[in-house]
């Protein structure tokens, strides 16, 4: 597990970070309600997890953690799972 920052993609586009995943990366979770509507997800290896917390303070987060746990032993990819 690493974060966009720690693979050195935290400064690309949502579509380059997509691409950059293929082969590296299984899961993107994000706090991004927006990136679902702005990619086509289905032809892609990877799969998303988009958290839906009031901040992305860990506070805000980490009760989301239980069900991303669960959402990571199912999702698929080019999936798309929102919690």
């Amino acid at each position: 597990m690493e974060t966009a920052s720690f693979a050195g993609l935290n400064n690309v586009s949502n579509g380059a970070l997509l691409d950059a995943m293929a082969g590296r990366f299984d899961v993107l979770i994000t706090v991004d309600r927006g990136l679902c509507h702005q990619q086509s997800i289905a032809a892609r290896p990877v799969a998303v997890v988009v958290l839906r917390a009031p901040t992305n303070a860990i506070e805000d987060l980490l009760p989301l953690v239980p069900a991303v746990l669960s959402a990571l032993g199912a999702i698929k990819p080019g999936s798309i799972i929102e919690i």
